[in-house]
């Protein structure tokens, strides 16, 4: 039998749990981007706050800094699957055996995966904002926190929306590591199907179409928002004495110094 007709019988016998499993897919992925992001931004700014001159604030910051070091070196350089397993059982062994909530769990698991990358990704956002920018903020008088969320983190994280955007696409695919424990994603569900139907090459090929559906749609997605977020390239000098760049100005319809 055509392997497209096999994938269209696969749909059509098992379409509510191929959707189901795509919701929680984008679900946990979206969620968790968000608060990994937020984690992110959170550690990012923490760890470029300069030494406080007290001894004892001085060593609460430094034991604070290898704490969040070793958070991010343990989650970046540990598989995800691991990370799974430790924390959802781990939690069990504590709570007397009673497991948390799948979903919220795999919620929990990839965002705090995700924050420990994202660390990194507004560290380097941060550092790559010219360092006048937090001269200028010191030198009338902002604290560290005013000028990181005032000046440099709104130059920052459009600086790293590509690289954001990219942890979200890793995202969508990284979640089918959750299968082991449980969590009905794409992935689970493709492998329920096989265990029916055991049709695994034309299951397994339609959920990989799936997956890069999803994966190129989001990407797309990211991108237009990318290029709106830049706006025009071209623009013309407002103010000017010259008439012809005035003239330009009503007859293109320019508006703010920039061409609509």
């Amino acid at each position: 039998m055509n392997i497209f007709v096999k994938m269209g019988e696969i749909i059509s016998q098992y379409y509510s749990w191929l959707l189901q499993g795509v919701g929680y897919t984008l679900l946990v992925s979206l969620v968790s981007t968000v608060i990994g992001l937020i984690i992110g931004v959170l550690i990012g700014v923490w760890r470029t706050m300069p030494s406080p001159k007290n001894k004892v604030l001085f060593w609460l910051k430094k034991i604070s800094d290898w704490i969040l070091a070793a958070y991010i070196e343990v989650f970046r350089g540990t598989p995800m699957m691991v990370q799974a397993m430790v924390i959802f059982w781990g939690f069990a062994m504590l709570n007397g055996g009673q497991t948390l909530d799948v979903v919220f769990s795999g919620m929990l698991i990839v965002s705090i995966n995700t924050g420990a990358y994202m660390a990194e990704i507004v560290r380097g956002g941060i550092i790559s904002v010219d360092k006048g920018q937090t001269e200028g903020a010191a030198a009338i008088g902002m604290t560290h926190f005013k000028t990181m969320f005032r000046v440099v983190l709104p130059q920052a994280l459009r600086n790293i929306l590509p690289s954001v955007s990219n942890e979200f696409v890793i995202n969508i695919k990284d979640t089918s590591v959750l299968n082991v424990i449980g969590f009905t994603e794409l992935y689970f569900q493709a492998k329920s199907i096989v265990s029916i139907n055991f049709e695994t090459f034309a299951t397994y090929l339609l959920v990989a179409a799936i997956y890069f559906v999803l994966t190129f749609s989001v990407t797309r997605i990211l991108r237009f928002i990318e290029k709106k977020m830049d706006g025009n390239k071209n623009y013309v000098m407002l103010g000017s004495q010259n008439m012809d760049a005035a003239s330009y100005v009503r007859e293109k319809g320019v508006s703010g110094g920039s061409e609509k």
